[in-house]
C-alpha cells in the first residue's frame, strides 16, 4: 500500500496554504510591485507603471482611455499567440467519481459543449479533467468528498495527445493512493505536472477578488508552479519549514536553538519565493490587464500589485515578531501573509467593486492564466468553463469568446458545461454537443461507450 505522497497530497487536502496563513495587514506604507491598465486619467503612479511596462515589452504599446493598440506580447522567444503544437484529452475514465459510476468517453480537440439540468453531474467531468491536470479539486474539496456514496475510493484516468501520448491513472481512497503515468508510479511532481494543463473558469473564481488573501496567493503559486521549474518544490520546502517553526511556537517552552535553525530556514526560502513572486507580476500584469479591459470594453480602470508582509529584512522583522509571536504561536511574519492586491477605479475591488465587476476581474485573471501558460509552453491550456456564459451580459461574454476560438483556432481543447438555453450560440456551429443526466454522459450524434 502506498503512502500519501507529497505532491498528491498537497493538492488535494483542503488546507492549501502553509500553517498561519492570513490576510496580512495592508497599508500605505507597504510597498509592491503593481501595473495599472485603463482609464484615460493621468496620475504619477499610472504614467510609472505605464512607463515599467514599455520598457519591459520590445513590441510597443499604448494605453489611450479603454482602447489597447494592437501589441504583441513575448516571453523568451515565443511569441504570444502562437502555438506551436496541440495537447488534447482524447479519453477520460472514470470509476465511482462523484455520481459517475462508470464512464469511458473519448473527446478530439475542439469545443465540447455539456448540456443538461443542475445536478446532473456536468461540473463532475470538468472538476475530473481539472483533478488529473493539477491534482487538485477546483471546488476547494479532499479526496474523500470525490468518492461516490457507498463506494471505498475513485479511480480518474486519461489518455492525453500532444507531441507524445501519455496514460495517467489515478486512485484515491482513505487507505490507499496511486498515480502512476505512463505504468510508472509518480514519485516527483516534476515528474507529473505538465503533462495536461488546464485552467477553469467558475463561480468559486470570484473568490479570488472577494475572498480571503490565500485564495490569491494559491493563484499567483499554481501560475509559477506550471511556468517555472523548481517553484513547487521550493514551495514545498517552505511550508514544511514554516509548519515546524509554527509547531515550536505552540509549545511552553519551545528549543531556542532549533527554533533559530528552523527560522534561519524560512527566511532564506521565504526570500527566494518572495523574489519569484515579485518576478512573475511585471509579464502576468499587463495580460490581466488586456484582458480585463477586452472583457469590460474599457468601462474601468483596473490595477494589479504584489504586496509581500516581508517590508524590508525578513530575518529582521521576524526578530521584531518574537515576543508577540509567543503569545499567538504562530508565525506572523512571511511570503504565507503576501497579499496580491486588485484595485478598480483606485478602490479595493474586494470593497467597492459591483458583483458584474468583480466576475469581470475574476474571468480577466484566469484569461491571463491561460495565456501566460500557453506564451510559456507554446501550447494553450485545456479550457474547463462551467456554466460561466450564462452568467455574463452579452458584452462581457464578447469579450470571452475571442480566448475560445483562439484555442480552437491552435488545435487546442474546450468544454463548457451549459444548460439548453444559454450555451453560446456566438461560437457557431463547430461544437461537439454532448448530453449529460443523472451521471451519464451521451453524444447528441450517439451514444459514448460506457466501456
Amino acid at each position: 500500500m502506498r503512502k500519501k505522497g507529497v505532491g498528491w497530497e498537497w493538492f488535494t487536502r483542503r488546507r492549501g496554504d502553509a500553517e498561519g496563513d492570513g490576510l496580512g495587514a495592508l497599508s500605505g506604507e507597504s510597498k509592491g510591485v503593481g501595473c495599472v491598465v485603463g482609464g484615460g486619467r493621468s496620475s504619477e503612479s499610472r504614467a510609472s507603471a505605464g512607463s515599467s511596462l514599455r520598457e519591459f515589452h520590445p513590441a510597443s504599446f499604448r494605453l489611450s482611455g479603454w482602447l489597447i493598440t494592437r501589441w504583441v506580447f513575448r516571453l523568451g522567444n515565443w511569441p504570444f499567440g502562437l502555438h506551436v503544437r496541440a495537447v488534447h484529452l482524447a479519453r477520460l475514465r472514470l470509476r465511482d467519481f462523484r455520481n459517475y459510476a462508470r464512464l469511458d468517453a473519448g473527446f478530439v480537440p475542439g469545443f465540447h459543449v455539456l448540456l443538461g439540468q443542475n445536478a446532473q453531474g456536468k461540473t463532475n467531468i470538468l472538476e475530473a479533467i481539472y483533478l488529473l491536470a493539477t491534482l487538485r479539486s477546483f471546488r476547494g474539496v479532499g479526496g474523500a468528498q470525490m468518492i461516490r456514496h457507498g463506494s471505498a475510493g475513485y479511480f480518474a484516468g486519461a489518455t492525453v495527445v500532444g507531441a507524445g501520448e501519455h496514460e495517467i491513472k489515478a486512485y484515491w481512497s482513505s487507505k490507499e493512493r496511486k498515480l502512476t503515468l505512463d505504468g510508472r508510479p509518480v514519485r516527483k511532481l516534476s515528474e507529473y505536472l505538465g503533462t495536461l494543463r488546464a485552467v477553469v473558469f467558475c463561480t468559486e473564481d470570484l473568490q479570488l477578488v472577494k475572498g480571503a488573501a490565500r485564495g490569491r496567493r494559491r493563484f499567483l503559486d499554481l501560475l509559477l508552479a506550471q511556468t517555472e521549474p523548481g517553484y513547487l518544490a521550493l514551495l514545498l520546502r517552505f511550508t514544511k519549514a514554516l509548519r515546524s517553526r509554527n509547531a515550536l511556537l505552540k509549545q511552553s517552552s519551545p528549543d531556542d536553538t532549533l527554533l533559530e535553525s528552523f527560522t534561519v530556514e524560512v527566511v532564506e526560502l521565504g526570500n527566494q519565493l518572495i523574489e519569484h513572486r515579485r518576478a512573475v507580476l511585471p509579464r502576468i500584469a499587463p495580460v490581466i490587464g488586456q484582458a480585463y479591459a477586452q472583457v469590460s470594453r474599457g468601462r474601468d480602470e483596473f490595477e494589479i500589485a504584489y504586496h509581500p508582509a516581508v517590508r524590508g529584512d525578513f530575518a529582521v522583522e521576524l526578530a521584531k515578531s518574537r515576543s508577540r509571536e509567543r503569545v499567538m504561536r504562530t508565525t506572523l511574519v512571511g511570503p504565507h501573509r503576501d497579499e496580491l492586491v486588485l484595485r478598480l477605479n483606485g478602490q479595493l475591488a474586494s470593497a467597492y467593486a459591483s458583483e458584474g465587476q468583480k466576475r469581470t476581474i475574476a474571468i480577466a485573471l484566469k484569461m491571463a492564466q491561460a495565456e501566460h501558460l500557453g506564451a510559456v509552453h507554446g501550447v494553450m491550456p485545456v479550457l474547463l468553463i462551467d456554466d460561466v456564459m450564462g452568467e455574463l451580459d452579452a458584452a462581457r461574454r464578447a469579450g470571452l469568446i475571442p480566448l475560445l476560438q483562439r484555442a480552437h483556432r491552435t488545435g487546442g481543447q474546450v468544454f463548457m458545461t451549459c444548460t439548453e438555453e444559454n450555451w453560446p450560440q456566438e461560437l457557431g456551429a463547430e461544437l461537439h454537443r454532448w448530453r449529460v443526466d443523472q451521471g451519464a454522459l451521451a453524444g447528441l450524434g450517439g451514444t459514448v461507450n460506457p466501456g
